[in-house]
């Protein structure tokens, strides 16, 4: 296994699956929806979350932020949003993060099999880079999920 400070070297991240550690549990990132709902084995009609490197990164993406929710998306940990039918979450000083600096946003599913828990020998078959810190890799408490609009957010999570 290498062991890189730098992002530099992984070039062309557009079209791989990677298997790492985000700020809740193992999850795939990819910036190909097709190859995620694949090994998902998950409708086409089901949409991924679109994880943003930074709240900049999301309001360049054209995602209209309701203006009364803007300061509980930028302070919120481990969150994930819907607006109207697009799903986002915004992932802060993680590995994950660092990963995401070159590129603004990446789809992201948990790492297992549909309806199942996480399992190591299922993942690394599917994934195209493993990327692994210190602290391995290990199934966490999923994000809290929060409806919002302009006028409230709805807990559905």
């Amino acid at each position: 296994m290498d062991k890189i400070n730098s992002t530099s070297r992984l070039f062309s991240l557009e079209s791989k699956v990677l298997l790492i550690q985000t700020d809740t549990t193992v999850g795939f990132l990819s910036q190909d929806e097709s190859q995620l709902q694949s090994i998902k084995e998950r409708p086409s009609t089901k949409p991924f979350i679109k994880v943003y490197k930074s709240f900049k990164s999301l309001q360049n993406s054209h995602i209209r932020v309701p203006s009364r929710q803007k300061k509980l998306i930028r302070r919120a940990k481990k969150t994930t949003f819907i607006v109207k039918h697009t799903s986002f979450r915004i992932a802060k000083d993680t590995l994950h993060s660092k990963l995401l600096t070159d590129i603004t946003w990446n789809y992201s599913t948990s790492a297992n099999e549909r309806s199942k828990h996480f399992d190591r020998g299922f993942c690394e078959v599917k994934a195209d880079i493993i990327i692994e810190d210190k602290n391995s890799l290990y199934e966490g408490k999923s994000s809290k999920l929060y409806r919002i609009n302009n006028i409230k957010k709805v807990r559905l999570r």
